[in-house]
């Protein structure tokens, strides 16, 4: 059976998805308490794999128990920490869990996190991570001519930044990941509706790929500045900062602002994709003001 999230891109209805960190330590009981603030409220759930090159729980297991509670993950895979044979066995071992949803990522540099000293892998990048997946799917061993065990059955997307300055690079590099198997894209940070609105109509609509647009909750004007400097295609504009500095409850403007976003971008791309780090369980109020659900 078909992913939700496959289904409803494919019947071209909007799709809203979130993202939800997995915990640092060995317990789920606090994300999945996060998580069921979430069901019933986004298609799907996206787990992210060492985000910022930071350890967390993996995103394999917390996909897993996201599906045991009834709740649709997708389950990111980052090229960083693994090698292939690693990450070959990942997404049999999703596939075989009933984990339907993978987003490929190459994964953030080790010089981003808290343990600068450790060695990354990047033997596959996001493309050849895609192609392994289409692959796969078509029954096809890395070794011998077909697989055993039959093939998989992976709804894979990949990350794109429509804020990338380099235009020519941004069209070619999607291109590829659409050639290797992505059937979906979702964005990075975007905070200027034109560079997304360009992106949709220059280069995914042509292709032919859905584009689920990130939305990202700012918590304030510190928390912007921060943003802005770290996080790469961020471009928070002059207003938005202004808005977040001058505000009494930067918080609320916040999700002011997260929601006005929500509601434009989601009808210039086919979906949307919140992120709140740290405060996932704001993510319905954000969906509320904006008067997103399910059946929008």
């Amino acid at each position: 059976m078909k992913s939700k999230l496959q289904q409803t891109l494919e019947k071209n209805s909007k799709v809203i998805t979130a993202e939800l960190m997995p915990p640092r330590g060995g317990d789920p009981v606090r994300s999945l308490k996060i998580a069921q603030l979430l069901r019933n409220k986004v298609h799907a759930v996206n787990i992210t794999d060492g985000s910022r090159a930071i350890m967390r729980m993996c995103s394999l297991a917390m996909s897993k128990l996201l599906l045991d509670n009834g709740i649709e993950p997708i389950m990111q895979i980052s090229c960083r920490d693994r090698n292939k044979i690693a990450l070959q066995s990942d997404i049999l071992g999703a596939n075989a869990l009933g984990i339907k949803n993978i987003l490929c990522i190459t994964g953030d540099s080790v010089k981003a996190g808290d343990q600068q000293e450790t060695k990354a892998v990047h033997e596959f990048e996001a493309v050849r991570l895609l192609k392994q997946i289409q692959s796969f799917n078509q029954g096809i061993d890395p070794t011998f001519e077909q697989l055993p065990d039959k093939r998989t059955e992976i709804f894979s997307g990949a990350a794109v930044d429509p804020s990338c300055r380099n235009q020519r690079s941004l069209k070619s590099r999607t291109i590829k990941k659409k050639e290797a198997g992505a059937n979906f894209l979702q964005t990075q940070i975007v905070m200027d509706r034109k560079c997304l609105a360009d992106f949709c109509n220059e280069i995914s609509n042509p292709l032919e790929i859905p584009v689920i647009a990130g939305v990202f909750l700012l918590k304030s004007y510190k928390n912007a500045l921060f943003i802005n400097k770290f996080v790469p295609g961020a471009n928070i504009p002059e207003n938005v900062l202004n808005r977040l500095k001058d505000a009494k409850n930067p918080l609320q403007e916040g999700i002011l602002i997260a929601s006005e976003q929500a509601q434009d971008f989601i009808n210039i791309a086919d979906g949307i994709h919140l992120m709140a780090v740290k405060s996932e369980h704001l993510i319905p109020e954000i969906l509320e003001k904006a008067g997103l659900n399910l059946e929008c």
